[in-house]
């Protein structure tokens, strides 16, 4: 199987990965921003391992980048260093349902910004496509959403944490051109490193873990949802549309309610099963429409 064809089941089983991160941010008795922080220092010395370590097969990427051309590696690491703290600070102030569907309107960010700034043209079927997704992840936390003035920052926080994820994808995906995998891995992970740690320290969390669980949790976060589950997405970001990619990653909430109802005895009814169906169908939608010719353009490389 060509690394084109493998992408497809790796960005799928990327995103159920990364349905474990909330299973582990709820158990483990650290902050939100310090859990951000541990995944991502735990994760670093791994991935300079495999950077060291790599192949002359660049799975898809370009002939390498220079160092100038890494800013734009450390600024995907921003991005997504925002998304993990903004998202876990957004459940402070609203639902975790509330929180969990606004983060995942990235999609919506990534098309729009596709669109703008690199010319891709989305079709009315990959539109439909990601109407259905989303209203699928909606179907998957209705049970729990709640519109009010007290919510209302934390939803905010939300809308803010999915443009950050969309910052990130789009980034990775331009990059993965020229970046290999492990690349990609370890500069956008140190640069996110270099953020969350301030930022718990800023808000006082509790950042040191104090028992034999917390950092089982913290190494479970680290290598399944961040080496595992990013460096999955990031490995099939350089052979699919990001658009797409972003659509496809609507799967995370439905494993993350699959894993919820496994693993903490959540509500997993008829909605929820519902739901999960609509967002796969939608999903499906977006795949057909992108197998046509006028689905989504290839865009012009991006600037090194």
């Amino acid at each position: 199987m060509s690394p084109a064809a493998r992408a497809l089941p790796a960005l799928i089983l990327g995103a159920v990965l990364i349905g474990l991160a909330p299973i582990f941010v709820r158990l483990v008795e650290v902050g939100p921003s310090a859990a951000a922080f541990w995944r991502l220092a735990l994760a670093l010395p791994l991935l300079g391992l495999l950077l060291a370590a790599r192949s002359g097969d660049r799975d898809g990427a370009g002939p390498g980048g220079s160092l100038r051309s890494l800013r734009w590696l450390w600024l995907a690491g921003l991005f997504f260093a925002g998304d993990l703290a903004v998202w876990h600070q957004s459940i402070e102030f609203t639902s975790v349902a509330n929180a969990t569907l606004l983060a995942n309107m990235a999609p919506v960010f990534v098309t729009l910004a596709a669109w703008l700034l690199y010319g891709e043209r989305i079709s009315r079927g990959f539109a439909l496509g990601l109407a259905l997704a989303l209203a699928g992840a909606a179907c998957l936390v209705a049970d729990s959403l709640s519109v009010s003035r007290q919510t209302a920052f934390g939803d905010l926080l939300g809308v803010l944490a999915a443009m950050f994820y969309a910052g990130y994808i789009i980034g990775v995906s331009r990059q993965r051109r020229v970046f290999d995998t492990a690349q990609v891995m370890f500069w956008t992970t140190a640069a996110g490193v270099l953020v969350t740690l301030p930022l718990a320290l800023a808000l006082g969390e509790t950042i040191w873990p104090t028992s034999a669980r917390d950092w089982a949790l913290l190494v479970g976060l680290a290598l399944l949802s961040h080496v595992g589950g990013q460096g999955l997405i990031a490995y099939a970001l350089a052979h699919l549309p990001a658009a797409f990619s972003s659509v496809s990653l609507l799967v995370q909430p439905v494993a993350a309610t699959l894993f919820a109802w496994l693993l903490l005895a959540e509500v997993f009814g008829p909605l929820q099963a519902l739901g999960g169906a609509i967002v796969l169908g939608g999903i499906l939608l977006c795949r057909l429409a992108m197998l046509r010719p006028a689905g989504v353009m290839t865009a012009k490389s991006p600037p090194g």
